[in-house]
Order: C-alpha cells, then sequence, then structure tokens
C-alpha cells in the first residue's frame, strides 16, 4: 500500500507548497490536498510540481457542483502537464448543505449529475472532446491541453450507485472516514466487481483517516470527536460509520502508540486499501511534539505495508 499525506496544514499557498516539498523530501508517496474554502488546490498543485519532481498529486477532492466539467478537465490537465503527469484528479458531490445552503444550488439527483459530469470530464481528458447530452448538462467542447501521461481521475464514493461508477467509468475512489471493516466488505467488492464488468483495471481505492500517534489514544479519539464532529452529522459519512459499527469519527481514527497505529494502517492495506492519506492531528499540549511523532512513524512504514 502507497502512504501519503492528506495535507492539512498552513492556510496560505506557501504552506502547501513547502507541505509538497517536504512530503518529497520525507520519501512519502504522495500529498493529497482538500478543496473546501480555502487555497485552491489544483493551482496550489501546480504550482508545487514546480517545486518537486517524485511525489505524487491528488486532490481529496475537488466539488463538482461549482465548475463547469469542461474547466474541470482543462484545469486538471493543466496540472498534470504543471507536475510532470504526477497527478490524479480526484472529484466528489461535496454535500447538500454544502451546495444548497452555502452556494445555493440545487442538489437534486446527485449521482445523475455525477454520472454526466464524470463522462464528460473523462471524454475531455482521453480523447480531447466531447459531443454530450444529458439531463443537466449539453456540452460539445474540448480540451486541447497536451498532458505527458494519461490523467487518472477518482470520484469520492461510499453509496452503491457511486461505487458503480468509481469502479466502471473512473479510476478507483477516495474514500474519508471509512474504515477498514467497511472497506474489505461493503467497498472493495462492489467496486473491484464493477470494474471486472467493466474490463477496466482494478480500481485505486484511496483510504484517508486522521492518524495521531500518542500514549493515550481515548485522549485522541475525545479530542478527535471535537476536530472531526462535522463528518458525524453528514448522511453521507453516517452510513459508512454505521457499517463499520462505530457510533461516530472519534471510532475510527487511527491512534495510539507506534506499534497500534501501524497495526491500524496495516488493517487498512489488508483490507484492500491500495493507498493511504493520514490526515495527521495533534494531541496533548505541544502539538509540534506530537505531529512530529506521528510524521516520524508514518516516514518509517512507506514501502512497508
Amino acid at each position: 500500500m502507497k502512504l501519503g499525506i492528506f495535507y492539512g496544514g498552513g492556510a496560505d499557498v506557501d504552506s502547501h507548497i513547502k507541505g509538497a516539498v517536504d512530503c518529497e523530501k520525507d520519501g512519502f508517496d504522495s500529498i493529497w490536498y482538500g478543496q473546501i474554502f480555502g487555497v485552491e488546490a489544483l493551482t496550489a498543485i501546480a504550482l508545487a510540481g514546480r517545486e518537486t519532481s517524485t511525489v505524487q498529486f491528488g486532490t481529496s477532492v475537488v466539488p463538482t457542483y461549482v465548475r463547469h466539467p469542461t474547466i474541470m478537465a482543462q484545469q486538471a490537465l493543466t496540472t498534470q502537464a504543471a507536475t510532470n503527469g504526477r497527478f490524479s484528479l480526484g472529484i466528489g458531490l461535496s454535500h447538500a448543505p454544502v451546495v444548497e445552503g452555502m452556494w445555493g444550488l440545487s442538489y437534486e439527483r446527485p449521482a445523475v449529475h455525477m454520472r454526466e459530469y464524470l463522462t464528460i470530464v473523462r471524454e475531455l481528458i482521453d480523447k480531447g472532446t466531447v459531443s454530450f447530452s444529458g439531463e443537466f448538462f449539453r456540452v460539445n467542447a474540448q480540451a486541447a491541453v497536451p498532458a505527458p501521461k494519461p490523467l487518472p481521475v477518482l470520484i469520492a464514493a461510499l453509496a452503491p450507485v457511486m461505487l458503480k461508477m468509481a469502479g466502471g467509468m473512473a479510476d478507483g475512489t477516495i474514500l474519508w472516514m471509512t474504515g477498514p471493516k467497511t472497506i474489505e466488505s461493503y467497498i472493495k467488492p462492489r467496486i473491484t466487481e464493477a470494474a471486472s464488468e467493466a474490463g477496466r483495471p482494478d480500481p485505486r481505492i484511496v483510504a484517508c483517516l486522521p492518524v495521531a500517534v500518542c500514549d493515550n489514544a481515548d485522549e485522541a479519539r475525545d479530542r478527535a470527536a471535537g476536530l472531526f464532529a462535522v463528518y458525524g452529522n453528514l448522511p453521507n459519512y453516517q452510513r459508512v460509520l454505521q457499517k463499520e459499527g462505530v457510533s461516530g469519527p472519534r471510532d475510527v481514527v487511527i491512534a495510539g502508540t507506534e506499534t497500534e497505529v501501524e497495526q491500524g494502517i496495516r488493517d487498512l492495506a489488508a483490507a484492500g486499501a491500495t493507498e493511504f492519506g493520514a490526515a495527521m492531528f495533534p494531541v496533548g499540549d505541544d502539538s509540534r511534539a506530537s505531529l512530529a511523532r506521528t510524521r516520524e512513524l508514518l516516514k518509517s512504514l512507506v514501502g512497508k505495508v
């Protein structure tokens, strides 16, 4: 299983670039950038790509609703060129409270929206042109951006219909708040079957979870319960937390001593995750020391899980 960092550092562009440089220096396979309300992820990756040479980049994830699929394809191909072929585009639907409550857009029939969106993006990325007429989109366009390598596209997928798309139309899925039990019994079988039926390669399963190395796992989980409380209130995550048999985010984070955290990461690999994005969070009074301890363990596991 490849091991990367789910970036949660500073809010400015320079911090995003430094995060990638540090990940490469420390030997991590990848760095994943979220896209919510801060720095625009694709721009940051394009800039960071000019300062690095080996680390892989990914978005986890860029919401679809606020970017037309032609713009998304153009941005993604440009980012792929800027990183010399080290980029994976991760896209997702976001959630109704964000799409409707913050952006004032309709969240009606999100799976249909994603199917049409993904179809257009894939056509533009893979062929450079698309002619599509659907329920939400009617597009006749080109994306004439030369890229050095094929551009992988992954989608955030938790529900069965989305997992079928992730395996049958995309290159895999990016998960959040999803534990090893759910990956093994629910995610992997569905996405693998969909890929096989479509004649596509085995899909990537990128599992991202909060991680903290500390002496008191309960203290870490209590802190995680506050830091990540919002995810326990969103229906998409509530379903996978229920499948895992836990009550909330505090119970799915990977926390504890070096031995306990290593085992938690190995459990993800055994369950079928092909990549891990570690979202480090601090525990205790000394945040810097706490994060450094977690990072040291993660560095030691690269290429060994």
